[in-house]
């Protein structure tokens, strides 16, 4: 009997994009707290900024048409720090003005002061011709009134924050962070801090997985619930997903999906709901499972069941499947606009002369050239490779690599994120 095809990497994100509807719910959020979250809804500008014509620079407020030529001297009617409003300046003065101050009523320039002189008697030389409209800031440049500011689906960055702080908001509304029960499995686990590292029995291994995931998931704007090490037993297991279950959106397991005697995860989901096991065409992290289990009292729609994702057990597979499938799973379910990251068209400094028949992804990093070098061991159970690398190169199947060729490059600083 011939294998099962494996199943390209976009088919199987579409079908967990498809499942991933934004859940219910949400809140309204201080700034402060707000990095990170999804935005609920659109923001509107309630008013515009800058609210007036300001000054780009510190310097001196003139009508252009009287500074039309260098040397012009006019004496000083005002002095407007930010903060303050003036009077409407005067035909044949100029003001003194500093950055984010109001333009003056009847000015229509600034004149930056390295290019004025002050002279003895008070008055302001004009040691350049003013251009109408030079550095000034007019009143709504940035954001006008009644805009979007902020689209609904925005992950929220500092920036965005500040945007919406200019705006005199305190608050925004930010979508419901997914409750994500995090397991991992295998009697042959080990936390750190456990054991003496001297001390781990044969065919023992730390449990570096939980680390990884719990980090990324909270990165990601999960809320996660550590479901500890899910040991070699039929009932425990079936006892730790069916409670975390009750309470959760998303179950996530490593390891534990196969058809091995001690392989339980999968039939116990399979009992409180539904698998689909997948072999992924994509190298490194080719095992792949996606499913819900039901809740009590479910009465059939999704309201009443948990997802359920099972990622290989293999550290660098593990890493690269959260990648490139449970990353835009959870940020879907938060109702983000953008799941996948750009990936950025850079040139390789290596060869790849061996071909895979998978969809592969590489581990690189810039060299001083610019250009992207290979760590030397790609196997997928090398975790100091991700450590050393900057970001994946996204290489399709059947495909060689010729040093000089330009190839796309994910790079961890938008993937981890």
């Amino acid at each position: 009997m011939s294998a099962a095809p494996l199943t390209p990497l976009e088919d199987a994100l579409a079908a967990l994009l498809a499942q991933a509807q934004p859940l219910p719910g949400g809140a309204s959020v201080d700034l402060l707290q707000a990095d990170g979250r999804v935005l609920a809804a659109d923001c509107i500008a309630p008013l515009q900024v800058p609210p007036l014509d300001n000054s780009a620079m510190d310097g001196y407020a003139v009508r252009s048409a009287e500074v039309s030529a260098a040397g012009t001297v006019l004496p000083v009617s005002q002095r407007i720090p930010a903060g303050q409003v003036g009077t409407a300046l005067q035909p044949g003065t100029a003001a003194r003005i500093f950055t984010g101050a109001p333009l003056p009523p009847g000015a229509d320039a600034v004149v930056m002061q390295e290019e004025c002189t002050v002279l003895a008697d008070g008055r302001v030389r004009f040691d350049a011709a003013a251009q109408p409209g030079q550095f000034v800031r007019r009143a709504g440049q940035d954001i006008a009134l009644g805009s979007t500011a902020l689209q609904a689906g925005l992950r929220l960055t500092p920036a965005a924050l500040g945007l919406a702080a200019s705006l005199g908001l305190a608050q925004l509304p930010v979508t419901r962070q997914p409750r994500v029960a995090l397991f991992s499995t295998g009697d042959e686990l080990a936390l750190p801090g456990s054991i003496a590292p001297q001390d781990l029995p044969p065919g023992h291994i730390f449990n570096s997985n939980r680390y990884v995931l719990a980090g990324l998931l909270k990165r990601w704007g999960c809320e996660v619930v550590d479901g500890g090490i899910l040991p070699d037993d039929r009932a425990a297991t079936h006892a730790a997903l069916a409670r975390a279950a009750e309470d959760c959106d998303l179950l996530v397991t490593s390891a534990g999906v196969s058809v091995g005697e001690e392989d339980h995860v999968r039939p116990v989901v399979e009992q409180l709901g539904a698998l689909s096991l997948w072999k992924i065409a994509m190298k490194p992290g080719k095992p792949f499972a996606f499913g819900h289990l039901r809740r009590s009292g479910n009465d059939g729609n999704t309201a009443g069941q948990a997802h359920f994702i099972g990622l290989p057990g293999n550290p660098v597979s593990s890493l690269i499947t959260v990648l490139m499938l449970l990353r835009p799973f959870v940020l879907a379910l938060q109702g983000a606009s953008v799941v996948q990251p750009q990936a950025h068209w850079v040139l390789a400094d290596f060869d790849i002369r061996k071909p895979d028949s998978r969809r592969e992804f590489l581990r690189v990093r810039r060299n001083g050239a610019g250009r992207l070098e290979l760590f030397a061991n790609q196997n997928s159970g090398v975790l100091t490779s991700t450590v050393w690398a900057e970001g994946l190169v996204d290489n399709p199947a059947q495909t060689l690599i010729a040093r000089g060729d330009s190839v796309r490059f994910l790079p961890f600083s938008e993937l981890l994120t």
